[in-house]
C-alpha cells in the first residue's frame, strides 16, 4: 500500500502547475477555502494569546499560488503593548535546516559531489570516525570502536550520521558539553569551520547510516557549503537563495535598521504566563536571548541560525512547491525536489519521523493521526515556528510565534484549522 501511495504522490507531482506568480488573493474564496471556515483561524490563535501561552503570532496560507490568509496576532513585546505585525522577524531556528538542505542540493546540480559521497573527502577531519561504546556512571565517554562506515553526505541530510545536539540527553551530551560544542546560536566569537573541527573529534552515536538522531547534522552541512563554494555560509545563501527568491528579510544576524523588527523572545512559566526569556531556562539552546543581536555574529549555523518573516519564508516554501522554480528564478531542478520529498528514513513510533532530505514526510495519515496528505513534507523551529508544503493540494503555510519552553500545542491547531477550511 506505501509504494502505492508513493506512485500516487509522484502523478500528482508530474501534473502540478509551475506558477510564475506569488500574490495575496483579491478572492480567497477562489483559492479553495471557505471563508467562514478559514476565519476560525482566528479564533484559535487569539485565544492561544488570551490563554497567556503566546505573545502573539503571524500566520500564512497559500494555495495555487496566491495568498489566501495573512495576518498577525497579538504583541511583538507584551511591555511596550507593541503590536505584532505581519513583517516581524522571527528566529526561525531549525527551520534554517531546509535552506541549508537546498544549498547543498544546488551545489550538488551543479556537479561538485555526490550525495552519497563520503564528507571526508571534501572534509579530511571526518575520516576514521570512532562510535561510542561505553559510557562511565558521571556520563563521561570511557571506550569506542572505530566505525566500520563513513559519513555520507547523504546521512547529513536525512539525521543518520550518528551526530547529535549537546542539549539531548545522549551517550555523548557530556562529551559534547565539556568539549565545548555549541547547539547552533552563540553570542560567542567563534566559527563554523572552528566547531566542526571539534565535532569531528567526538565520537559518534552509532554507525552512520544505521539509525536516525536529530543533531548538528546540517551544521556540518552548512560548512561542507563553505568548502565546497569558497563562500562564507551568509554570503552563500545571499547570493544563491534569498536574492534569487526575493527573500529581502532573511539573515543570520540582522542589520541594525531592521532591529526593532525583531520579535521578543518568551519563555513561558507554568500558571505564571510569559516572562520575557532570560537565556537560562530549561532547554532554552541560547546563551543570548537577544540573538541574533548583540555579540559575536561570527558563526552560520546551517541547522538553526536564521532569522526570517512569515512572509520571506512563504517565498521559499513556494518555490519548492514549484518544483524549484518562483517568479522566473529557479533554484532547484524539478528532480532534486522530488528527490528530497522522498522519506528515506522510515518512522518508527513518535521517536523516529518518516525523513527525507531535510524534511519531515507524511507517508500514512493513520500514523499522523491529524489532518493532512500523503506526500506534504515539513518541520519547526525550536521558538515555536512551523511550515508545512501540501503537493497534492497546491498549498504551503508558515506559522511564527517567539516562546521557548512551551507547552503550546498551537501549531497542531493552526494545521487543523488550515485543512478544515479546504473546500
Amino acid at each position: 500500500m506505501r509504494n502505492a501511495n508513493c506512485v500516487i504522490v509522484l502523478l500528482l507531482l508530474a501534473t502540478n502547475t509551475a506558477w510564475a506568480q506569488f500574490t495575496e488573493s483579491d478572492s480567497p474564496d477562489s483559492t479553495g477555502f471557505v471563508l467562514e471556515r478559514l476565519g476560525r483561524i482566528d479564533a484559535v490563535i487569539n485565544a492561544e494569546i488570551a490563554s497567556g501561552k503566546i505573545p502573539g503570532a503571524v500566520a500564512l496560507v497559500a494555495r495555487n499560488g496566491k495568498i489566501a490568509y495573512f495576518k498577525s496576532f497579538g504583541f511583538a513585546d507584551i511591555e511596550s503593548q507593541t503590536p505584532m505585525q505581519k513583517d516581524n522577524m522571527f528566529r526561525i531556528a531549525s527551520m534554517t535546516k531546509a535552506i541549508t538542505s537546498v544549498g547543498v542540493m544546488i551545489l550538488y546540480e551543479r556537479g561538485l559531489f555526490q550525495l552519497n559521497d563520503p564528507v571526508s573527502k571534501y572534509i579530511p577531519e571526518y575520516a576514521d570516525m570512532r562510535v561510542v561504546s561505553e559510557v562511565d556512571a558521571n556520563g563521561n565517554v570511557s571506550a569506542t570502536v572505530p566505525a566500520t562506515a563513513e559519513i555520507k553526505i547523504i546521512d547529513l541530510l536525512t539525521h543518520s550520521s550518528g551526530i547529535s545536539y549537546p542539549f539531548y540527553s545522549t551517550s555523548l551530551q557530556k562529551s559534547y558539553v565539556d568539549a565545548g560544542i555549541i547547539d547552533g546560536m552563540t553570542s560567542k566569537d567563534i566559527t563554523l569551520a572552528a566547531q566542526m573541527r571539534l565535532l569531528a573529534a567526538q565520537p559518534l552515536l552509532f554507525e552512520p547510516g544505521s539509525e536516525y538522531s536529530y543533531g548538528l547534522s546540517v551544521d556540518l552541512l552548512g560548512y561542507l557549503i563553505e568548502v565546497v563554494s569558497g563562500k562564507p555560509l551568509d554570503q552563500f545563501f545571499n547570493e544563491e537563495i534569498f536574492t534569487q527568491l526575493g527573500m529581502q528579510d532573511s539573515y543570520f544576524y540582522l542589520p541594525k535598521a531592521k532591529f526593532d523588527r525583531l520579535v521578543t523572545l518568551y519563555a513561558e512559566v507554568d500558571e505564571a504566563g510569559l516572562i520575557v526569556s532570560r537565556g537560562d531556562e530549561s532547554n532554552i539552546i541560547l546563551d543570548n536571548p537577544r540573538y541574533p543581536v548583540g555579540n559575536g555574529q561570527t558563526y552560520f549555523s546551517g541547522g538553526a541560525g536564521l532569522s526570517s518573516t512569515a512572509y520571506d519564508y512563504a517565498r521559499f516554501l513556494q518555490m519548492l512547491l514549484n518544483n524549484g522554480e518562483l517568479d522566473g528564478s529557479r533554484i532547484l531542478s524539478r528532480k532534486s525536489v522530488e528527490l528530497m520529498q522522498s522519506a528515506r528514513i522510515d518512522s518508527d513510533g513518535d521517536q523516529i519521523p518518516d525523513f527525507g532530505l531535510g524534511f519531515e514526510v507524511i507517508n500514512d495519515l493513520g500514523k499522523s493521526g491529524e489532518l493532512g496528505s500523503i506526500g506534504s513534507y515539513s518541520w519547526g523551529g525550536a521558538f515555536l515556528t512551523d511550515y508545512w508544503i501540501d503537493p497534492s493540494e497546491n498549498l504551503i503555510a508558515v506559522f511564527m510565534s517567539q516562546v521557548r519552553p512551551s507547552q503550546s500545542d498551537i501549531r497542531v491547531k493552526f494545521n487543523t484549522m488550515v485543512y478544515q477550511a479546504l473546500e
